[in-house]
Parts: structure tokens; C-alpha cells; sequence
């Protein structure tokens, strides 16, 4: 009786979780883009309640909730269905969908899907080759053999994420990152963004006006026959000009983007510099701080880690969540730029994907830090995993990640003030 309670319990929570996640999907996520496939929609839902599950279970084991035999059943279910749809169905339907979307293949598009799935899962298993995250004696379709590669995977995705965050976060709020950008700078930029463009318009109507009298004295000397009118169309006829004509078109039409991004990204420096003189704005540059010291701990700690081959207690999941969600800066509407009717499924299908390997990690690095007495179920769950490799691969990919930013951010603020001197 008390199991059959707490599988009620649980189901009910996964249908209030799929739920949430549909609302999500829906209102926040693609609200301005129809997708049609609601397998998609399904399975992105299917995806955010599992990976939700994940968490609250970790919650009722340090709370003692529900009997034991049923956490540990609920932990093994809930594990073989996100990894079901993490290796088989979400990889299948991404390659289904790119599939679909290249006219050559669309016949056979269940065929090539199916090779596309075969490629996914010969490299994914091959992945395994080159860690020590295996005991020699796990078999091959066993759990370990499954979450030890998305382990690998989504603890690299964390890492390189919170690697980043770690760095972009200071570099974003904080107020002595920023250019001194001025209206005048806006508007001369913009002065020769228009000039540019009555350039390129003044060019096109020479070319069109050349190709129309091309055309008109083309039936002319149609007209005429015999050698001597030959020798005149050919002599006559200003293709070369044309070419030159359309190199400098090209040309300037290349220098009209580069001066457009540069507006924009003078106006948006401008907004930058406006929101920091507002509360809201001075309280982050004093995160922006706060994290600056964060950063440079968590390099420290990081290089002491892998130096001396020690595995950190504390969690790094909890802080990597804290940055790269709420202060990283980037928004939804990173996924509106790159949406479109054609791709607006794979790119639900690559995010449910990276939200469950992520999600996934998560559980094998917090396992470290529970006390002895909550981690029992979860690690007769997850097996004989190598745990401690986990925490010296985020620990690397996260140095790695840190400092190529740093290098990236210093270049990229370096390189602005004289690329926007030049323009």
C-alpha cells in the first residue's frame, strides 16, 4: 500500500512537471514560432519532467521522504527512461528532422534518419574508449555502460559553461569593462552607414542602366549583318565595366554590414552605460565584482585540483547552474535568432538533449557532496561509476574554459575601441 502511495505521488509530480515544461515550451521558449511536430513538443515536455524528477528525488532522499524501495525503484525507472530518450529516441527524431529538411533526401528521409542514428551511436559508444570511467566487468547494454558516456558529455557541456560564465559574468555588469560611447560616435557611424548604402544604390541603377542600353543596341546590331557589324558588337559591348562595377558593389555591400553591426553594437554599449547608472545597474556591477573574486578562486582552486589530483567537496553544479542561467548574460532570445519554420524542431531536439545530459551530470556531481547517509540509494542506482573522474574532468574543462575566455573577452575588448577608431 505504501508503494502503491508513493508511485501515485510520483506520477503525480511528472504530470505537473511535463505540464510545466509544455507551458514553457509554449509561452516562453517559441512563443513566436509555430511548431507544427508535436512529438517535438512531447518530447522536449517528456525530457524537462524527468530531468525535474531527478531533483526532487535527490530532495526526498535528504528529506527521508517516501520508503526507501520506492525511491530506489523510482531512481532506476526514472534513470532507464531519460536515458532511453536521450541515446535512442531524441537523437533519432534530430537526425529524422535534418533529414527531412534536405529536398534530395526527403523520400528516403526514415532510411537516412536511421544511418544518421547509427553514426550518432557508433561515436557515442566509442567515446568511452579513451576515459577510465568503466569497470571491466559492467556489461554492455548495463546502466553504467550508458550514463558513464552522457556523464562524460554533459559534465564537458557544464564545465565549458559555467567556465564561461564564470568570466563573462564580471566582464558583462561590470562598469569599467564598458567603452565610452558617445552620440556623436552613433551618429557619425551612422552618417557613413547612409552613405554607404546611397553608394551601393547609385551603383546598381549604373548597372542596370548599362545592362538595359546593352540590351537595346544588342537588338539593334541584330539587325545587322555580315563581318563588319560583328567586329562593332564586340568592340561596342561594356562587359568589363560591368564586372568592375559589380566587385565594387560587392565590396561595399560588405563594408555596409560591418558598419551596421558596429552601430548596433554602439547602441547597445550605450544602453550598457545608461543601466549602470540605474540602481538595478549598480547592483550588478557590484555582483560583477563579487564575481571577479569567484572567478579567480574558482581558477585557483581548479589549478590546486588538478596539480595535486584532488577531488573537490564542494559543489560545483550549484554555482555553475547560478551563473551560466542567472548571470551569463545570454537569453531565449539567442534561439530566436537562429529559429526558423525550418529548423525550430531540431533546435527544441538539441536543447532537450543538452537540458538531459546536463541534468544527468548534475546528479553525478552532487552525489559528491551529500552526506554518507543520502548518497546509499544513489549510488546503488548509478553503479561503479569512476565518481572522482567526473570532478577532475569538470575541473580541467572548466580551467580550460575559463582561461580561453579570458583570452577571447581580452582580445575581443582590446580589438573594439580600434576597430570602431578605424571605422
Amino acid at each position: 500500500m505504501s508503494f502503491f502511495l508513493d508511485s501515485v505521488i510520483m506520477f503525480t509530480s511528472q504530470v505537473l512537471f511535463f505540464g510545466c515544461g509544455w507551458l514553457f515550451f509554449v509561452r516562453q521558449l517559441f512563443k513566436d514560432y509555430e511548431v507544427r511536430q508535436y512529438v517535438v513538443q512531447v518530447v522536449f515536455s517528456v525530457t524537462f519532467a524527468l530531468c525535474c524528477t531527478m531533483f526532487e528525488l535527490i530532495i526526498f532522499e535528504i528529506l527521508g521522504a517516501l520508503s526507501s524501495t520506492s525511491r530506489y525503484f523510482h531512481w532506476k525507472l526514472n534513470l532507464y527512461v531519460i536515458l532511453l530518450v536521450l541515446i535512442f529516441v531524441v537523437p533519432f527524431y534530430i537526425g529524422y528532422f535534418v533529414v527531412s529538411n534536405i529536398r534530395l533526401l526527403q523520400r528516403q528521409r526514415l532510411l537516412f534518419a536511421c544511418v544518421v542514428w547509427f553514426t550518432f551511436m557508433y561515436f557515442f559508444w566509442k567515446l568511452g574508449d579513451p576515459f577510465p570511467i568503466l569497470s571491466p566487468k559492467h556489461g554492455i547494454l548495463s546502466i553504467e555502460q550508458l550514463i558513464s558516456r552522457v556523464g562524460v558529455i554533459g559534465v564537458t557541456l557544464m564545465a565549458l559553461l559555467s567556465g564561461f560564465g564564470a568570466v563573462n559574468c564580471p566582464y558583462t555588469y561590470m562598469s569599467y569593462f564598458l567603452r565610452n560611447v558617445t552620440d556623436s560616435d552613433i551618429l557619425a557611424l551612422e552618417r557613413r552607414l547612409l552613405q554607404t548604402m546611397d553608394m551601393i544604390v547609385s551603383k546598381k541603377k549604373r548597372i542596370a542602366m548599362t545592362r538595359r542600353q546593352m540590351y537595346q543596341r544588342g537588338e539593334d546590331q541584330n539587325k545587322q549583318t555580315g563581318f563588319w557589324g560583328m567586329i562593332k558588337s564586340v568592340t561596342s559591348a561594356p562587359s568589363s565595366n560591368l564586372s568592375l562595377i559589380q566587385q565594387e558593389v560587392d565590396a561595399l555591400e560588405e563594408l555596409s554590414r560591418q558598419l551596421f553591426l558596429e552601430t548596433v553594437d554602439l547602441q547597445a554599449t550605450k544602453e550598457r552605460i545608461e543601466y549602470s547608472k540605474t540602481f538595478q545597474g549598480k547592483y550588478f556591477n557590484f555582483l560583477g565584482y563579487f564575481f571577479s573574486i569567484y572567478c579567480v578562486w574558482k581558477i585557483f582552486m581548479a589549478t590546486i585540483n588538478i596539480v595535486f589530483d584532488r577531488v573537490g567537496k564542494t559543489d560545483p553544479v550549484t554555482r555553475g547552474i547560478e551563473i551560466t542561467v542567472n548571470y551569463l548574460g545570454i537569453q531565449f532570445d539567442f534561439f530566436y535568432a537562429i529559429s526558423s519554420s525550418k529548423s525550430s524542431n531540431v533546435i527544441v531536439l538539441v536543447l532537450a538533449q543538452i537540458m538531459g545530459m546536463y541534468f544527468v551530470s548534475s546528479v553525478l556531481l552532487m552525489r559528491m557532496s551529500m552526506p554518507l547517509e543520502y548518497r546509499t540509494i544513489v549510488t546503488e542506482v548509478l553503479g561503479e561509476l569512476q565518481f572522482n573522474f567526473y570532478h577532475r574532468w569538470f575541473d580541467v574543462i572548466f580551467l580550460v574554459s575559463a582561461l580561453s575566455s579570458i583570452l577571447f573577452l581580452y582580445l575581443a575588448h582590446k580589438q573594439a575601441p580600434e576597430k570602431h577608431m578605424a571605422l
